[in-house]
């Protein structure tokens, strides 16, 4: 089990990593934001190309830095039952909902999603606004993201083992969000 929880720790890291590197791409999405409505309205210019590069910034913030919420445990949850059972039953239904559904699911949509990308890189494809960026790159993100979560699912089920064999402490309190 040593061996599985030190795979669960590298990924992990590259998770973290990623992670925080997409919150700092949040403030370059609001610099280029904020630049190209200043450049618009102060000189009458435009640029499709600035107007891409933030969504294909904000399509990594959302994609890659989905494997790090779901490291620190601060994704989204139905909370019908969560908050009420024990943390070992919690275990349980965290081990089920990323058997069943977390990790399936995912490489799902990486497997549906390379083909997308493939295709976009072999044709060079371009987007067909006036002055718009190469697409492939953002089709990567597609996949790269969805196979990161699909990791960290895997790096999230070993530790789930882990605590319940007792290997590890896992820290399974969840708050529900303020309505």
């Amino acid at each position: 089990m040593q061996a599985f929880i030190a795979i669960s720790r590298a990924i992990d890291r590259v998770s973290e990593v990623i992670g925080k590197f997409a919150g700092y791409l949040v403030l370059g999405c609001c610099l280029v934001s904020a630049g190209n409505a200043i450049i618009r309205y102060a000189f009458n210019y435009s640029s499709n190309a600035w107007l891409e590069i933030q969504w294909y910034m904000f399509a990594f913030i959302v994609l890659m830095g989905a494997a790090h919420t779901l490291r620190a445990n601060e994704h989204v949850r139905v909370d019908l039952i969560y908050g009420a059972i024990s943390p070992r039953a919690r275990l349980w239904v965290d081990v089920i909902g990323i058997v069943l559904f977390l990790i399936p699911a995912c490489l799902y949509l990486a497997w549906l999603s390379w083909p997308v990308f493939l295709l976009s890189w072999q044709q060079m494809e371009i987007s067909s606004n006036a002055g718009g960026l190469i697409r492939w790159p953002v089709k990567f993100i597609i996949f790269a993201g969805f196979a990161l979560i699909a990791l960290q699912g895997l790096s999230e089920l070993i530790k789930r083992i882990a605590g319940l064999q007792g290997i590890i402490d896992i820290d399974t309190k969840y708050e529900k969000p303020l309505q």
